[in-house]
């Protein structure tokens, strides 16, 4: 899959996830000093927050996936479909992150931006996600950018005040419109469903007339 959807500064000038160690290390080195090291399954090392950085209450993890549409999806080949492109666990973290990325309008074809908290998949079968659900908000052409960056900072900035229910947030682009949605953990609990929808329409400033509609992961998987 191709990751072309990164734009990388042209000096790449340190901006590299810091969970990649060593770049500097010379190819030929770092051969000879794995052959030497024992081989012990490593760790994968845990994101933290930098020295004077900004944590977030979370840490979560951005995710990509694209797929020619007409052909049937199962979980299995959504799963394989779906890459990861990182994980942050403060403000600086995010922006580096997110000012690499092409912003929503400007993706083509069947394309999907996830940002859900670290630990958890996008996907229905997710144990945080199986009993919860997600709003759904269908946009004209045009509008998907500015909504995503509105939704993912107030979910980043805990706005939406429901504890610990919000689980990830999507952006769809899709070929006549444009879909985002944001995800809980417990779709029966319509007080907190009821919260997210009016923090919602008041993060993303919709008119009025926008049609929000809420959908439970069983009925998606129906």
């Amino acid at each position: 899959l191709s990751f072309s959807f990164i734009r990388l500064k042209d000096d790449d000038s340190g901006d590299h996830d810091q969970n990649e160690e060593n770049n500097t290390q010379k190819d030929g080195e770092k051969e000879k000093n794995d052959r030497e090291k024992p081989q012990t399954t490593t760790k994968r090392k845990a994101v933290v927050p930098g020295p004077a950085e900004h944590p977030l209450q979370y840490n979560y993890t951005f995710w990509y996936s694209r797929r020619t549409p007409g052909r049937p999806t199962s979980s299995q080949s959504y799963e394989q479909n779906i890459k990861q492109i990182g994980t942050f666990a403060s403000v600086e973290q995010f922006w580096r992150f997110y000012s690499h990325m092409v912003r929503p309008g400007d993706l083509t074809g069947h394309s999907d931006f996830h940002l859900f908290k670290e630990g958890i998949k996008p996907m229905w079968e997710d144990d945080a996600n199986k009993n919860g659900g997600k709003w759904i908000i269908r946009l004209r052409k045009g509008l998907a950018s500015r909504c995503w960056e509105n939704l993912i900072l107030a979910m980043l900035g805990e706005q939406f005040m429901v504890g610990e229910e919000i689980c990830g947030a999507v952006v769809s682009v899709r070929f006549q419109e444009d879909i985002i949605s944001i995800w809980n953990k417990t779709a029966s609990d319509q007080a907190t469903t009821a919260r997210i929808r009016d923090t919602l329409r008041r993060v993303l400033n919709l008119p009025p007339n926008t049609i929000m509609e809420y959908k439970t992961h069983t009925d998606s998987i129906k």
